[in-house]
């Protein structure tokens, strides 16, 4: 793969930090974009010009606009945006506050859209580009305990689905990332939680509750390996529209996505029957 240059929001940990690193590596130039761009300082100071960095919330739908802009100015060609910037909040539905639901669909939803619309008019002029989009195994599956995350998830792949025909006439490839469980600080300390109810301190959020606490003995996948795989993904002649990540993300969404069928299925008749003809 010839060196491109990458737009990435969210690098300052976790997987957008694994992936710039491995981009940076391989000589590919990053524009790289994080709430405190400190934390990308050794970066600065190993690959200079190489990597642009620049202070941004995903959030702010100004400024957000105005930092992809500038890339574009200063930067000239951007052959791949990367939407990473999210994080998950675990809890039952009822626990959640205005705020945590709020925060939770404003970065992982309405962010990733507003990136890819401010990303549009510049890939559109260049004559094409990549937006890859980073979802989960969760976009197409749930678990009880993160259904706002869930939203956001299914929210933007759903996005991604009416999106990908409307700009594949200008030379613009889409691809849909979905991991599963990663060693990354999202799991753990970087997972936000809510005030546990009493009613729930047993059953399935609980289970969940305890399956990311990091003492589960689940194996998680390794981000470096995905981001590898990502970069390789992008390459290829025909890359994927969506991209399963990881064992238990195979498992978990073909095992979700032959449930489905098979209830579809069950409904054929009474899909397809047509209404009782009436008489006099």
């Amino acid at each position: 793969m010839s060196a491109s240059t990458w737009f990435i929001t969210g690098t300052s940990t976790g997987f957008g930090r694994v992936l710039t690193e491995q981009l940076l590596a391989r000589g590919h130039r990053v524009a790289a974009t994080l709430r405190r761009p400190e934390q990308l300082d050794d970066l600065a100071a190993r690959y200079g010009e190489q990597l642009w960095v620049r202070r941004l919330d995903v959030t702010d739908t100004a400024q957000l606009r105005a930092v992809v802009d500038a890339a574009f100015a200063e930067l000239g060609r951007i052959d791949v945006v990367v939407s990473n910037a999210g994080y998950g909040v675990l809890g039952a539905t009822e626990e959640f506050t205005d705020e945590q639901l709020t925060r939770q669909l404003d970065t992982n939803l309405l962010g990733s859209i507003q990136l890819a619309r401010a990303a549009l008019p510049h890939l559109r002029a260049q004559g094409g580009g990549h937006l890859v989009q980073l979802s989960s195994m969760g976009g197409q599956m749930a678990f009880a305990g993160s259904s706002p995350y869930h939203a956001s998830k299914w929210g933007i792949e759903g996005f991604y689905e009416s999106l990908a025909p409307e700009i594949a006439p200008f030379g613009i490839r889409t691809t849909l990332v979905e991991p599963g469980g990663t060693a990354t600080e999202f799991i753990g300390a970087g997972m936000a939680v809510t005030e546990e109810l009493p009613a729930y301190a047993d059953g399935p959020v609980a289970q969940l509750r305890a399956l990311l606490s990091g003492d589960s003995g689940y194996e998680f996948g390794d981000p470096a390996h995905y981001a590898e795989t990502i970069i390789e993904a992008v390459a290829s002649p025909e890359p994927p529209t969506r991209l399963l990540l990881g064992a238990d993300a195979y498992e978990q969404v073909t095992t979700a996505l032959a449930a489905r069928l098979a209830q579809a299925e069950a409904q054929r008749e009474t899909a397809v029957r047509k209404p009782a003809a009436t008489g006099r």
